[in-house]
């Protein structure tokens, strides 16, 4: 396995990244997936139960679910042990995904964000692209009909790691790479990426403007931004610090107004800032489903004022802008 991940290492493609760096931190993670402790082998089992089972003959990642495999491709003790696996690695937060028939409706209709930020998706043919924060990789299957030459995601979450790493082995998708790391790694790919993909992600940084610099220079000269974030309504050039969570979230740090995220874009030297998409949340789009039982976003409003996140805040808007 190891020799086989050696050969097809996408490393060698980008040679301005600091692979020695990348592959060690790699190899530190396998390692520590390799202890018996129960968290690690929660989402390797069903990974490699997975791995068990064929790659699909027919995929189809231009409709609104990401279409791996058709019911007939597989007998009843396949789809058994695949719904097993499946389920193993609830809670799904991104999709929805139908693999070998089986219909999986994740929390979020991603595909209502990939719709809005289609009429400004850069050029991908050819390209080398990076999804930071790429959760299961639902974006990046979503990118091959556009036909990058190379997906990187960046994913330090277990749970997000392994069900990515079972998806592609359904589909059989070599354009797909995924590594154990978070955005703070992104310094270890300088001038690498044509585009970049930065969704869902940059709220939860305590200091968003490094991470945006830090961004600009894993970019190639005249590489691409899309920026996707939580929003507060308002005119002013000013972000939102909540005092413990927003919206129940933990972890979240800055929700910028649309003016403050064009000011961290500018101060962080991109050029050609675009304003793509700005919308409110819609309790629709993000909800509970059999595949994600837990709270969701009818959860986290005020439910005697659904401008209030339940803390008191201004609700969301989620915001895509464009950057060059």
């Amino acid at each position: 396995m190891s020799g086989e991940r050696e050969e097809r290492d996408y490393l060698k493609r980008l040679p301005k990244a600091d692979g020695a760096t990348v592959r060690r931190l790699r190899e530190e993670h396998d390692r520590r997936q390799l202890l018996p402790k129960k968290g690690f082998l929660r989402f390797r089992k069903p990974w490699q139960a997975i791995c068990g089972l064929p790659v699909a003959s027919h995929c189809d990642f231009s409709g609104d679910s990401v279409l791996i495999g058709r019911p007939e491709e597989i007998d009843a003790e396949q789809r058994h042990t695949l719904h097993r696996a499946l389920r193993a690695f609830m809670p799904w937060r991104k999709g929805p995904f139908s693999l070998f028939g089986i219909e999986i409706d994740a929390e979020w209709q991603s595909f209502r964000k990939w719709q809005r930020l289609l009429p400004a998706l850069p050029e991908l043919a050819g390209r080398v692209v990076a999804d930071i924060g790429c959760n299961n990789g639902y974006y990046m299957f979503k990118m091959l009909p556009h036909r990058p030459a190379l997906v990187v995601g960046f994913e330090p979450m277990l749970q997000h790691l392994y069900c990515f790493k079972a998806l592609r082995h359904l589909a059989g998708c070599r354009e797909l790479e995924i590594e154990p790391l978070g955005v703070e790694q992104i310094t270890l790919y300088p001038q690498s990426f044509d585009v970049i993909f930065l969704m869902g992600v940059i709220y939860h940084r305590p200091s968003p403007l490094t991470v945006l610099r830090e961004v600009f220079a894993a970019l190639k000269p005249g590489g691409t931004l899309i920026l996707e974030s939580l929003a507060i309504p308002g005119e002013d050039p000013v972000a939102l610090c909540p005092a413990a969570t927003y919206a129940k979230a933990p972890g979240v740090y800055f929700i910028p107004t649309v003016a403050c995220l064009l000011n961290w874009l500018q101060r962080a030297k991109f050029k050609q800032v675009e304003l793509v998409s700005n919308q409110a949340m819609d309790p629709t789009e993000q909800r509970r489903t059999p595949w994600m039982t837990f709270e969701s976003y009818a959860d986290f409003i005020d439910p005697l004022n659904p401008a209030r996140t339940i803390e008191g805040y201004p609700a969301p808007l989620r915001v895509i802008l464009k950057a060059s």
